[in-house]
């Protein structure tokens, strides 16, 4: 696979984040970050499991309930009006499209769809510590899917690394509609080798030790390999995991950089390690570099470039 454009990646997202009044109440919850900016390089699959369960517009409010030691999802005057099955059912058909996406947005804190810390009434009081009913359906059903809130994404950090995970996914998902070698695998990690290095350096180890074994299946094989990616990717990236993958790209210019730029770059590493500089900074001095001196290997890896520059996450951790 080549560092080539995809068309824009398909990511499912609840309705009402794109301004479709869709809620209890009649209203939406607009995300301007989603509709004005995201969707310059997403498209975006729309869905609202309580509508399309039949609920009308406007209708009760629904909350989660803790019965018998279960998590039931009910009205909010009426618990005798129970929608759990309806929620879990309507994720179960949705599995056909759901299949051919490449992440999910939820509305955080919804009975419906949000993706951890929902509140569970036990008697009068609440606790945080509840998930949507369609949305871990949806997780149970595609535990590899990057999935994240709404709200979450105001976190800058948390918002590059869901967007890196959307990218990884689509581009494991473009290799694997055709038919796929244990090279084509291979060739993915070498890709991805220092974007995972960001994250995990232990997971990373793990991932190309799975690549060394005897290969007798596989799909068995790509399965472990992307399920053991994802989890790896949605470790939070330090800046000291990012500084010693510098370090380690730096490496393949040593023959071919002056001394003084070798000093500048360990500077400019260094002082983004420190926090006093953004990640983009000691990127754009390697791409720099690297124009110069092209790489092959570098130039096929994703690390310098992740994802389109216009969105400007490197600028921000």
């Amino acid at each position: 696979m080549t560092k080539a454009n995809m068309n824009k990646i398909k990511v499912g997202v609840s309705s009402c984040l794109l301004g479709d009044k869709v809620r209890f109440d009649g209203g939406h919850k607009q995300n301007q970050y989603v509709m004005n900016t995201l969707s310059n390089y997403f498209e975006f699959l729309r869905f609202c499991p309580e509508v399309a369960s039949g609920l009308s517009i406007p209708r009760e409010p629904i909350r989660l309930v803790l019965k018998n030691a279960e998590i039931k999802c009910v009205g909010t005057k009426n618990e005798d009006f129970d929608v759990t099955d309806k929620l879990k059912n309507i994720a179960d058909e949705q599995k056909f499209w759901q299949s051919q996406i490449s992440g999910y947005i939820l509305k955080k804190d919804s009975p419906s769809c949000g993706m951890e810390r929902v509140k569970v009434y036990n008697g009068s009081m609440p606790e945080r510590n509840g998930v949507g009913i369609y949305a871990q359906k949806l997780m149970d059903n595609f535990p590899n899917l990057p999935i994240e809130e709404e709200g979450r994404l105001n976190d800058l950090v948390l918002r590059e690394n869901f967007i890196q995970r959307v990218f990884v996914y689509a581009r494991w998902q473009l290799l694997t509609t055709t038919a796929f070698s244990l090279n084509d695998i291979q060739q993915f990690h070498a890709q991805h080798k220092y974007i995972y290095m960001s994250h995990d350096q232990i997971m990373l180890k793990k991932l190309g030790a799975l690549l060394a074994k005897p290969c007798e299946c596989l799909s068995s094989l790509a399965a472990s390999y992307i399920s053991q990616a994802m989890v790896l990717l949605k470790s939070r990236a330090t800046k000291s995991n990012h500084a010693n993958t510098l370090h380690h790209i730096q490496g393949y210019l040593k023959k071919h950089i002056s001394q003084d730029d070798k000093q500048e770059l360990c500077e400019t590493i260094e002082q983004y390690n420190q926090g006093y500089l953004p990640l983009i900074v000691p990127i754009t001095l390697l791409r720099h570099h690297f124009r110069k001196y092209p790489n092959e290997y570098i130039s096929n890896s994703f690390y310098l470039c992740p994802h389109p520059s216009e969105l400007m996450l490197l600028n921000s951790v």
